[in-house]
């Protein structure tokens, strides 16, 4: 009988790439996992990986076993759907990965309303950027994640993944109270082209996006804060150290304490939720993203 753990440390090889990434994802010392393969390898009686160099390569019979491993972890996971929609009550726990304004404007109302209707139902929260986080539910760190993306620029699909709209969030360029109004969306944000900006920290997405508004505009932001954290935008914007662009789901629902400006287009960023499709069934899956998407659409404008 193969041992099922070890069957993973080989598929998330396979997704991963290399020994150290499959330590990091799964919290095992390298060395173990290398153990855990070997050990897999006289489970099975074949060679299943090869040293190429520093790293390791698989065999052809890796390749065939990494194919079943799959399909032996998919039908284990349908297994537990199964159980868990012949009962009369949620149960279970979901593992729910989300991204930080997300944290404090979503989950508080979610969370409470999971425990009025499920309270067997128990939901281990972890704060992850969407990239890091879309890989972890494919490797069944978590179980959903909540994500988004900005208009012009689709995250990379997962195949083993669905993905469900939740909400159209609007974005605006925010300044501090009092700002001089301007005639127009594109007046309102050539005006700051002399001013400091606070955007997220480079490598982001919406760090991305939002220089590439700036150059359409005309110019090169001058940002002199980046920070992950969007209240600290809001309260450098708020002090006037600032200008910046604030989706509309950083007020969760509360009214906001900066002046807000319409941006060109009136662009909007998509949150969506994304689970392995072996699993979006489950009814303890469902119903944290009914939660979720009530809490949503109570916060935002959609």
């Amino acid at each position: 009988m193969l041992d099922v753990n070890r069957l993973r440390m080989l598929v998330e090889l396979s997704r991963l790439g290399t020994l150290s990434a499959v330590a990091d994802a799964l919290s095992y010392s390298k060395a173990t996992v290398s153990q855990q393969l070997a050990a897999l390898e006289r489970e099975v009686g074949v060679a299943l990986l090869r040293r190429v160099g520093r790293g390791v390569q698989f065999t052809p019979q890796g390749t065939v076993l990494v194919t079943e491993a799959i399909g032996i972890l998919d039908r284990l996971e349908q297994a537990e759907v199964a159980v868990a929609e012949s009962l009369t009550e949620v149960t279970g726990t979901v593992h729910l990965a989300v991204f930080q304004s997300t944290a404090h404007s979503l989950l508080p109302g979610a969370l409470a309303a999971l425990r009025a209707e499920h309270p067997s139902l128990r939901v281990e929260v972890t704060e992850s950027d969407p990239e890091t986080g879309l890989v972890g539910v494919s490797s069944r760190d978590f179980d959903l994640i909540l994500a988004e993306q900005y208009p012009g620029r689709t995250r990379p699909l997962h195949s083993d993944l669905d993905r469900v709209a939740l909400a159209h969030d609007a974005i605006a360029l925010a300044r501090r109270p009092g700002s001089p109004s301007e005639a127009d969306a594109v007046a309102a944000l050539w005006s700051t082209r002399d001013e400091p900006w606070v955007l997220e920290p480079a490598g982001t997405a919406s760090r991305a996006w939002a220089e590439q508004l700036c150059r359409t505009a005309g110019f090169e932001p001058d940002v002199r804060f980046e920070v992950a954290d969007l209240t600290a935008h809001v309260r450098l914007i708020r002090a006037g150290l600032a200008v910046g662009l604030l989706p509309e789901l950083v007020w969760a629902g509360e009214t906001p304490t900066v002046d807000l400006s319409p941006l060109p287009d009136e662009p909007r960023r998509e949150i969506f939720s994304s689970a392995r499709r072996v699993s979006a069934a489950s009814p303890s899956i469902r119903a944290v993203r009914r939660a979720l998407a009530s809490t949503a659409s109570s916060n935002l404008l959609d």
